[in-house]
């Protein structure tokens, strides 16, 4: 009975609210004016006449589906539509046989393949020479980023689009339609109205759901805030742990630290938290915002980044989490250097091109009298008991000329280890000019 009212162009009377209100036309699509609206690329496609292949990436409700209905209404393409969820190879050969046999009769076909990204390398390219032939138009969606999730063959012969989650304005415009549709008004104060929008996260779908819930509520009856909440079960935020939006949420929350912002580093440590994200990741994420970003600028950090970690590990959920909020605070607002990091790079490079160059028979252990023999250890001096505490000795290879890795800037802790450093510069040069005056006078 469904497919005759699809067939027919009419929904039945139980379809749900947003299959009702789907767009009819391509202007009635909503917050996608990037790519629909005059001068969009999707646009200038209808405009010409001609449609290529694309795949359109974004969020769950955010129009993708209907944008493929419609975008084959306009151009006059015969709609057909697959779901890597449910279609194999045998769907896909009946998919191709049907769109060759359309087109030697003259008539085009939009190819509309839902989760594209869930079909495997091979079958991927199993639509190549498809589209090369001209015998289907793809269009694909998904949720994933397709650089990770498509083949590199299958994106060179297509468009990405970017569809953007739909902003405040563009789910109030949902909710106006929803009720010139059902002739009322959601029972909603002010408040409760823009906490429903919060609610959607910008998924239209999902608002329109939540809208036929609140229709379906005894008339007269009006909504605060709370009693929002009480109807409605607020579902998880967008976030999946395996994917890409991890990877964008654990670095906003790097650079916030990174560039001392605690607010915004809070909200996306609260972000993941209310994501489902492990907090011992988070704490190991933390510890390494310490030494890479903070270092010797503030030494501190680290024992604060560890000691979350194991406040964590004591207390678990929610208690310790407070303790990592604690840590990312800290590191935000700490003095940031890089001259470790930096340094520590610039040595690895500094030994892989060196060898294994020898350190100076100075400072070489030298247990047996062979060794002594050889001139290990001839020579060395206890820097301590220096009068200036300090030899100026070289510790390098002989063969290798001095290197300076550790370049610190002066912030924090590091003004004090600056100034030891340029001191114990000054006294190395001298130490040595002295030296050489004295082997000169021999």
């Amino acid at each position: 009975m469904t497919d005759l009212f699809e067939a027919s162009g009419i929904l039945p009377p139980d379809a749900p609210l947003a299959d009702r209100l789907r767009p009819r036309t391509l202007d009635e699509v909503v917050g996608q004016d990037h790519l629909l609206g005059p001068g969009g690329p999707i646009r200038r496609m209808i405009e010409a006449g001609r449609l290529g292949s694309m795949i359109l990436w974004g969020p769950p409700g955010t129009g993708k589906t209907t944008i493929a209905r419609l975008l084959a209404q306009a151009a006059g393409y015969e709609y057909q539509s697959i779901s890597a969820v449910f279609s194999g190879v045998a769907d896909l050969k009946k998919a191709f046989e049907a769109a060759r046999m359309r087109r030697a009769a003259g008539q085009s076909t939009l190819l509309f393949v839902d989760e594209i990204h869930r079909f495997n390398r091979a079958q991927q390219d199993g639509f190549l020479p498809f589209v090369e032939a001209g015998v289907v138009t793809l269009v694909g969606a998904t949720t994933e980023n397709p650089s990770f999730e498509l083949n590199g063959a299958l994106l060179s012969r297509s468009q990405v689009y970017v569809l953007k989650r739909l902003d405040d304005a563009a789910l109030d415009q949902l909710l106006s339609r929803a009720e010139a549709h059902m002739e009322r008004g959601l029972p909603l104060s002010p408040e409760a109205r823009q906490a429903m929008l919060a609610l959607a996260d910008g998924d239209g779908r999902y608002l329109l759901t939540m809208s036929e819930v609140l229709f379906d509520l005894p008339e007269g009856e009006m909504l605060d805030v709370k009693g929002l909440a009480a109807v409605l079960q607020r579902r998880a935020p967008a976030y999946d742990k395996s994917r890409e939006e991890h990877y964008n949420l654990i670095s906003a929350l790097h650079k916030s630290v990174r560039g001392s912002d605690p607010d915004a580093a809070l909200y996306w440590l609260a972000r993941m938290l209310n994501g489902g994200e492990d907090p011992l990741y988070l704490a190991r994420r933390i510890v390494r915002m310490a030494v890479e970003d903070i270092g010797e600028a503030d030494p501190l950090s680290i024992l604060v980044a560890n000691a979350a970690k194991d406040t964590y590990d004591f207390l678990g959920s929610p208690e310790g989490e407070l303790a990592l909020a604690q840590a990312v605070v800290h590191l935000a607002t700490a003095p940031k250097s890089v001259g470790v990091y930096e340094a520590f790079k610039a040595a690895k490079k500094a030994a892989y091109e060196t060898g294994s160059l020898t350190p100076p028979a100075h400072i070489r252990n030298a247990p047996t009298k062979l060794m002594k023999s050889l001139g290990y250890g001839k020579g060395y001096q206890y820097d301590p008991d220096t009068p200036e505490g300090f030899s100026g000795a070289n510790f390098f290879p002989d063969e290798m000329e001095r290197r300076t890795f550790y370049k610190p800037k002066g912030e924090g802790h590091e003004e004090k280890v600056k100034a030891r450093l340029e001191r114990w510069a000054e006294m190395r040069a001298r130490l040595a000019k002295d030296a050489a005056v004295d082997g000169a006078g021999d």
